[in-house]
Order: structure tokens, then C-alpha cells, then sequence
């Protein structure tokens, strides 16, 4: 079957992120379709792949991309997995786009171009502002993550004041406590990889659901700042989530309660061991404790990178000198060392330790 023959007589629409970035001028990125009065039989037939779990959503046979069903859905139970979803070919493209997050998600795009718009979101985008389509936004918890991730990746928009005081009525309703671990993790993963991660947690706060999802975070000033500042020197999400926690205590708890990926997590933890040996160069023991606690012998790329983050947060520390340091213990032939002791297998630890004190010594 042909690519023609696949979308002939379609009525297809390019709805959501691909229309909102087209509008603001943005790269053309990822494209998603909705497909109004058509049946999961009919699509096969044109020879879309069936990929959708809860409603029916296709891969188009040639270009990968993603049609789905237009559907209503409708609320049965708290938390965001709670829904019924209704796919008949009776559903409108307008049913469609009222069950959808925000206004500026929520503009289709006819194959000649126009924009099917009825919920005004083109003028929302043009003015910068987030604005919940309808009650509907209530139903998912999700929403209140996305609209957060939103504002870190578009730092010049507003939250419209009824969208907040509306989220801030879900969290007091306990919307928020049925979000899972997994997938609060994956949101908050993306806005911390947005331009501007700070406003996804400062959105968050307002509503009084960072307190709810994740209640061992102590998202401070400096804390934010300097996430802000990761961003644009474009570093990893390991720094940035460890820049993020640098004055969280309970920053372990906080990994596991997230499910947060271990190489996160370690740096959440390293971070802070950092940077309070880092301030002690004086001390000759205290540096290499450090070096070998921080496993820059094993994970040189690793304690480079937290150097990295660790000079964000403190301009004072002496990343090259570290690096320097580092390198001298790593030069050390510990199996050398440790031949020389075979009369004195029990000596081997020490004299490692004193080799490569010998080796970081002016």
C-alpha cells in the first residue's frame, strides 16, 4: 500500500506541540495527529500499525508517525489512571481538543494549513500564557507536572491565575498524592532539562504540590539558582539533579522515594562529600580521602563532572588543581606497590596510601 493510499479520504489533523511551535516560530520537532471518524479496522486496513494501549493510536506505514483516534474521556477514579476513554467515529475534532491540558496544546492543523482553534489557544500563545482548556484539566494530576515542565521550557510565559488557583484546588482535593513515582520522576527529569528548570519547581510550590511530591526536597534560592545556571552551560541531569538536592538532607530519601536513576542519585550524594572536602586543600590526608571516597580513581569522568557542578556552586574551588591532584594518585602503580610489600601483605593498604600522599606533595 502506498503512502497516498494510506491518508486518502483521512481526516487528519496535526494537533499540539508540532501547531504551538510552528506558531512561536520554533524548530519543527515531532509531529502527532488525531484522526476524526474512523474505526481501529479501518486504520489497519490503510495499513497504520496498531500501537495504542488504553485508546487506539497508530504508526503510519511509512513515516512512523503517530495517528490517534479522537477520543472524550471521562473520569472513574482518583489519581490519573483513573479514566474511560470513548473512540467512536462519532467524536468530533472539537470533542477531541476540549479533553486536551492547555489552550496552546490544544490547536489542530488541517492538511491545507488552517487551524482549527476553538479554544483560542493561538491567541494565548501570542500572549504567552498558560490557560487550562476546561474542568476537564482537574480530572488528571499529570497536568499540574506538565504545566510546571511548561514554564521551564518557556520562561517567558505566564500561568494564568484561574489554571493556578485551579491546581492549587486539586492538590488540596489530594489529586496529587495518587501521582506515582515514575512518572513525577519523568516530568520533573524534563523540566530539569528545560532552559529554565527553576520555574517548573517555583510553579510547583505555588500550588502546594512540591510539598505533596516531593516533600524532602529543600528547593532553596541558591539551589534553584544554580540549576539555572547548569542549564546554561547545558550540563547533564545527574549535575543538575545534584546541584538541585545540594542543600536537601534528606536528598537519599528523596532519590528513592523518586526512583530516580543511580547515576542521579550518586551524584546527589557525592556532591555535597564534595564540596566539603574540596574546601580542605590544605590538608594533604583530607584530599586524598577525598579523591578515593569520590572514586576519581575508577570514575575520573564522573569527578570531573562534579567538579564541574561543584564550581557553580562554589567560584572558589580549584577545579584544575583537583583535576591535577586526580591525576597524580591515578599515576601511582598500586600492583607495583603492592609487590614490593610481599613480605607484608598486611602493610600493602598503608603503603598505597603513602605512595600517593607522596605523589600529591609539592
Amino acid at each position: 500500500m502506498t503512502d497516498d493510499a494510506a491518508t486518502t479520504g483521512l481526516q487528519a489533523y496535526v494537533v499540539g506541540g508540532a501547531v504551538r511551535d510552528a506558531l512561536l516560530g520554533l524548530p519543527a520537532g515531532d509531529r502527532d495527529w488525531v484522526v476524526v471518524g474512523s474505526t481501529p479496522e479501518a486504520m489497519t486496513q490503510r495499513g497504520f500499525m496498531p500501537v495504542g494501549g488504553d485508546f487506539p493510536v497508530f504508526l503510519h506505514p511509512s513515516t512512523k508517525e503517530e495517528y490517534a483516534l479522537a477520543r472524550t474521556e471521562r473520569k472513574t477514579a482518583l489519581g490519573y489512571q483513573g479514566f474511560t476513554f470513548y473512540t467512536g467515529e462519532d467524536v468530533t475534532l472539537a470533542d477531541d481538543l476540549k479533553r486536551r491540558d492547555l489552550t496552546v496544546n490544544a490547536i489542530a492543523q488541517a492538511a491545507d494549513g488552517t487551524l482549527i482553534d476553538p479554544l483560542g489557544g493561538a491567541a494565548d500563545v501570542a500572549a504567552r500564557v498558560f490557560r487550562h482548556v476546561g474542568n476537564a484539566f482537574s480530572e488528571d494530576p499529570v497536568r499540574i507536572l506538565r504545566l510546571a515542565r511548561f514554564a521551564a521550557r518557556f520562561g517567558d510565559f505566564t500561568v494564568a491565575p484561574e489554571t493556578m488557583a485551579l491546581c492549587r484546588q486539586m492538590v488540596e482535593a489530594g489529586e496529587a498524592d495518587a501521582l506515582v513515582a515514575e512518572r513525577v520522576w519523568k516530568e520533573v527529569a524534563r523540566g530539569l532539562m528545560a532552559v529554565a528548570p527553576s520555574r517548573m519547581f517555583d510553579i510547583l510550590a505555588q500550588c502546594g504540590a512540591l510539598e505533596r511530591i516531593m516533600p524532602q526536597l529543600n528547593a532553596t534560592p541558591r539551589a534553584l539558582a544554580a540549576v539555572d545556571t547548569a542549564a546554561r552551560f547545558d550540563m547533564t541531569l545527574p549535575q543538575r539533579y545534584a546541584l538541585l538536592c545540594v542543600e536537601s538532607p534528606e536528598r537519599d530519601a528523596l532519590s528513592q522515594r523518586m526512583r530516580v536513576p543511580q547515576l542521579c542519585a550518586d551524584y546527589a550524594r557525592l556532591l555535597p562529600i564534595m564540596l566539603d572536602g574540596l574546601a580542605r586543600r590544605d590538608d594533604l590526608d583530607a584530599r586524598l580521602a577525598l579523591i578515593e571516597r569520590a572514586d576519581a580513581l575508577r570514575k575520573p569522568e564522573r569527578f570531573e563532572a562534579l567538579l564541574a557542578a561543584a564550581v557553580l556552586w562554589d567560584e572558589r574551588v580549584a577545579v584544575s588543581a583537583w583535576s591535577a591532584d586526580a591525576a597524580c594518585v591515578r599515576g601511582v602503580d598500586a600492583g607495583a606497590v603492592a609487590r614490593g610489600q610481599a613480605a607484608n601483605p598486611a602493610g600493602i593498604k598503608e603503603a598505597v596510601r603513602k605512595a600517593r600522599l607522596a605523589a600529591l606533595a609539592p
